[in-house]
């Protein structure tokens, strides 16, 4: 692909980007993207053959790689409490880089909430295996309480995101500039690590 096709092509994914999240996937048509980009329709099919295949590409663009990173935590052969840590860390940075994650990740389970059973970029987000096995091993040897461990993997994973989901109520209720609620997330690594931690101390 040469450097004209691919700089249309990104301007095609950052244009329907852009729509997606300001009207809603289902609001937006193909037409509407390939006018805003400044494209004409046929070049737009061209790239992309429907706006299905155009929102999954940006989906897995943005989603692709920082699930491999969440999962690579997950499954790493260390103590639970810096699993625990690090998933928390980790997954907040990665919001704080891409914040639109949350935004697009919904917008997939409420148009076609099948359709995430099959999607392996969400299925990486949603990894709870090797943390379930490990947290149940480590409560049968005592190092730990016996808690679900499906339950406090869900827990962990809301205490992450709700903040994203409702950051203009947060900035509205504190008064918050932008940079001052970045720092009131960034500092949520530590109060959530901490309370995980705290509540499977025996």
């Amino acid at each position: 692909m040469n450097k004209s096709s691919i700089k249309t092509k990104q301007k095609i994914l950052a244009t329907a980007t852009e729509l997606f999240l300001k009207k809603g996937v289902d609001r937006v048509g193909v037409r509407e993207i390939a006018t805003q980009a400044g494209i004409n329709l046929s070049l737009m099919n061209y790239y992309f053959q429907s706006k299905e295949k155009l929102f999954e590409t940006i989906f897995d663009t943005l989603v692709k790689d920082r699930a491999v990173a969440i999962r690579e935590v997950l499954e790493a052969n260390i103590p639970i409490e810096k699993k625990i840590r690090d998933y928390t860390y980790t997954y907040i940075d990665i919001l704080l880089e891409k914040p639109i994650l949350v935004s697009f990740v919904l917008s997939v389970i409420h148009r076609n909430p099948e359709k995430i059973k099959t999607m392996g970029s969400i299925l990486a987000l949603y990894n709870s295996e090797k943390f379930c096995e490990q947290l149940a091993k480590e409560a049968q040897v005592g190092k730990v309480k016996e808690v679900n461990p499906e339950q406090l993997y869900i827990s962990i994973i809301s205490l992450i995101l709700f903040p994203f989901a409702i950051k203009d109520l947060i900035i509205d209720r504190n008064s918050f500039n932008p940079d001052e609620y970045v720092e009131f997330i960034k500092a949520r690594k530590e109060h959530i690590s901490e309370m995980v931690v705290s509540y499977l101390k025996v």
